[in-house]
């Protein structure tokens, strides 16, 4: 059985093919009463968009969403919701070429080898195409979670990182890259153009944040909130590592500068003096902004020419026509929102099944 399914309380289950008629997501326990159109997907969606400046794929794909099932005059019911978004500018004959060998880096091989067949048609279900259904079921989350703000960003691009000292909100939605620092923007158009012009691609990495999370969303052992913002990030197509906080540089720090002191705050919280923990501490959140970055491998179909081997165990060489991201990292940044609303979502219904309005 393979598993399309993500979530405790609020579930949700993504579905279609990169190149079939539609793909879409059934979210499942969302509480009823809450107030829905498709208007209030739709703003995600757009901001994923295939096709949105040079720097990205340029099928075209309006990704019109359509909600199916589980809204009535504007607010959810309480049973499944079903959306929907159609597939309209396909062109399954660029990838006739690649049918029968396998790309370096893509999904083909491990695909083949778990299911004896697979969709060569910009790879069925492992092509980034998927994640649309991801955003729009994201945007669902993100009701059930009003008190969250949530934002992720390009922090670095084909190995060059972001001035922190230059960090600039303003600048995220200004430019194509989702980047807050202008003058890195600058950089990775030449950088991303050049890797295009050269027939191949980038990596990137993604910060998300999400500030506004009250203390004690989580679980000590098996649910932590760290731990289910992992799954949930490693499981968008292309991410290979996830750092929590501090992530790795914590290994490099003594215990008294990796410890977030706190002071008694005006309010009867504790004010944390650092968060290195990245809002998260045994698994329950602190009330600090929540901080997850992912790492984004360069994108795996490109033009440059690879060696590989096709299905019958024969070495050849393989070069991948059509359209494709340069660098699917910059698209990523909205994937990243909706997998981070929709974990916290699941965990708020969990904090509330089991402590109730505390």
């Amino acid at each position: 059985m393979s598993l399309n399914s993500f979530g405790r309380v609020l579930r949700f289950s993504t579905w279609g093919e990169s190149h079939g008629p539609a793909i879409g997501a059934v979210v499942d326990g969302c509480p009823p009463g809450i107030a829905l159109t498709e208007a209030d997907i739709q703003p995600w969606l757009d901001k994923r968009r295939p096709g949105s400046s040079r720097f990205t794929t340029q099928r075209r794909e309006p990704d019109s969403v359509r909600i199916l099932s589980g809204v009535f005059e504007g607010r959810t019911t309480g049973t499944p919701i079903s959306l929907m978004i159609e597939n309209v500018d396909q062109r399954s004959k660029d990838y006739s070429s690649i049918a029968g060998a396998y790309r370096p880096g893509h999904a083909d091989y491990s695909y083949d080898a778990k299911y004896g067949l697979r969709d060569w048609r910009g790879g069925g279900r492992s092509s980034a195409r998927e994640t649309a259904s991801r955003v729009a079921a994201g945007a669902v989350a993100r009701k059930i979670v009003p008190e969250a703000s949530i934002r992720a960003y390009v922090v670095e691009l084909g190995g060059d990182p972001i001035d922190r000292d230059r960090f600039d909100e303003a600048a995220i939605g200004a430019n194509p890259f989702f980047c807050p620092d202008a003058d890195a923007a600058e950089r990775w158009a030449k950088l991303v153009d050049d890797a295009r012009k050269d027939g191949s691609s980038l990596g990137a990495v993604v910060e998300c944040v999400a500030t506004g999370i009250p203390a004690g969303w989580g679980a000590p052992v098996y649910a932590k909130l760290d731990g289910e913002l992992a799954a949930a990030m490693m499981s968008i197509n292309a991410v290979k590592g996830v750092e929590i906080g501090d992530g790795f540089a914590a290994a490099r720090l003594r215990g008294e500068d990796n410890a977030d002191e706190m002071r008694a705050g005006n309010d009867g919280r504790p004010f944390f003096l650092a968060n290195h923990a990245g809002g998260i501490i045994g698994g329950i959140s602190t009330g600090q902004p929540v901080v997850v970055r992912i790492a984004f491998k360069p994108t795996s179909s490109i033009l440059k020419p690879m060696r590989t081997i096709d299905a019958e165990g024969r070495e050849t060489e393989i070069s991948t026509k059509g359209r494709h991201d340069p660098c699917v990292g910059i698209r990523g940044v909205p994937v990243a929102e909706a997998m981070m609303a929709l974990v916290l979502a699941d965990q708020k219904m969990l904090h509330r099944a089991q402590c109730g309005e505390l």
